[in-house]
């Protein structure tokens, strides 16, 4: 009998084991069907072997999820009403079966923003509200905010806090608060890029040449670079005159003793003050007198440099600016300190010490060429100083626009705009001077070359 019971299970176990493999062997044949159909963006013929492996085999190979989110989002953009709605609501499914299946493969943040992104995107058809969808984005940055970074839904979250502050839905504490956490969000995400293309950079300036892997790579690291610096840009005009002195000093006032303790609080809160132009106000003396006290670090200097500015002492200043700098230990933040001291130098008309923190920011951090436009900028702007003929002043723009060219795409439209203001080759025909070096004084103590026509 028990002989009989082994055989017996044997024979089952036999069974079962070549019912899997003729079920995998035909999973295998039409995943390979679909993921070429796939391949030929012919995804309406994707569609029915897709989702016979999707049904049959969901553990089989995570391509199924791969490939099946551009097969529902062909369906999506080429459906309406409560097709569309479907298959949306079908695209959810997915990304919930990719996380059970393929667990290591979906990081928690990226697929819940996703997830909010694609009920964003077709809130209309959903009939989604503002507090809904903001739901769904805080929940995710809150889950996994190391894998939410997405420059286009770290954007939208911002842009429903905005939405929800202006109905009254959200206090200006709440709105603040949020664009700190989101503006924090997208340095850190661009001082991760910027390190990883930094690197390629540095390679490239020993004159090895890059692998085809790299190069995919460095176009990869530019384009998020690119990306999150529009998104910036977007969240700061989206902002716009919410966070103005107005708002700010009566709130952070009213704060102030809870959170007296609170160095984030604080920095915060003096970093808001400084970058709306609110530092006359005695709280920001306060703000940053607490915050440095309770913990000295790179930004308390700066703003306490920011004070001294204030009072009239350029020297004390710029020590305290050159202390921010010496506190800091990471070569990202640090370019970027000395790229907010350039620019507040810049605005003072102190152009020379300006560019020598520009330039530092180059160094610290080669892959944010913007500090090329802002040198630019201070040559341009004093063509009239630094030039003793007409003919010398106008030559200043062709070092602006040489300046501007570093600043590669970005710089584009400077390059333009200088060059125009250049001698015109009818100039450097009539003056004879084509080829000659033109020295230019003052704070510059450059020279540039008049170009041969």
């Amino acid at each position: 009998m028990k002989k009989q019971f082994t055989l017996l299970l044997a024979i089952l176990f036999v069974g079962l084991n070549y019912g899997f493999a003729q079920q995998n062997e035909e999973c295998m044949a039409k995943l390979s069907i679909f993921h070429e159909y796939v391949k030929a963006k012919n995804y309406d013929a994707a569609y029915e072997p897709w989702m016979a492996v999707r049904n049959t085999c969901p553990k089989f190979n995570n391509a199924i999820y791969i490939d099946g989110e551009k097969i529902l989002n062909h369906k999506i953009d080429n459906s309406s009403g409560a097709e569309k709605v479907a298959f949306i609501n079908d695209l959810l499914k997915l990304w919930e079966q990719r996380a059970e299946h393929f667990a290591s493969k979906t990081p928690k943040g990226e697929y819940a923003a996703k997830a909010g992104q694609l009920l964003y995107d077709n809130r209309k058809e959903l009939g989604k509200t503002n507090e809904e969808l903001y739901a769904a984005f805080d929940a995710a940055f809150k889950e996994d905010k190391a894998s939410f970074k997405n420059p286009k839904s770290l954007y939208t979250y911002f842009s429903l806090m905005v939405d929800l502050y202006d109905a009254k839905k959200k206090s200006a504490a709440d709105l603040f608060n949020k664009y700190d956490d989101v503006v924090e969000k997208v340095e850190e995400e661009v001082g991760n890029y910027s390190e990883s293309l930094n690197k390629l950079i540095a390679k490239d300036s020993t004159g090895k040449t890059y692998t085809s892997k790299e190069k995919n790579y460095k176009r990869y690291y530019e384009s998020y670079l690119n990306a999150y610096d529009q998104v910036s840009g977007s969240i700061d005009s989206k902002l716009g005159d919410r966070a103005n002195c107005d708002n700010l000093i009566p709130l952070y006032e009213k704060d102030f003793e809870a959170n007296k303790d609170n160095a984030v609080w604080l920095q915060r809160a003096a970093g808001k003050m400084s970058e709306k132009e609110c530092t006359d106000d005695p709280l920001f003396f306060k703000l940053v007198n607490a915050y440095h006290e309770l913990s000295p670090s790179a930004n308390s200097a700066y703003y306490l440099g920011i004070l001294k500015d204030k009072d009239g002492d350029s020297n004390g200043a710029i020590a305290f600016y050159k202390q921010a700098i010496s506190l800091e230990t990471d070569d990202f933040k640090k370019a970027k300190l000395n790229k907010r001291i350039g620019l507040k130098l810049k605005g003072k008309g102190r152009y020379g010490q300006a560019r020598s923190f520009y330039r530092q920011a180059l160094k610290l951090n080669p892959s944010d060429k913007s500090p090329h436009i802002s040198i630019a900028a201070m040559y341009a702007s004093s063509a009239n100083s630094c030039g003793d003929t007409q003919f010398n002043k106008r030559a200043v723009y062709w070092l602006a626009a040489d300046e501007a060219k570093k600043a590669g795409s970005m710089g584009s439209k400077s390059v333009e705009r200088y060059t125009a203001l250049a001698p015109s080759k009818q100039d450097v025909f009539s003056s004879g001077r084509a080829g000659e070096t033109i020295k230019i004084g003052c704070w510059i103590g450059s020279s540039v070359k008049v170009p041969n026509i």
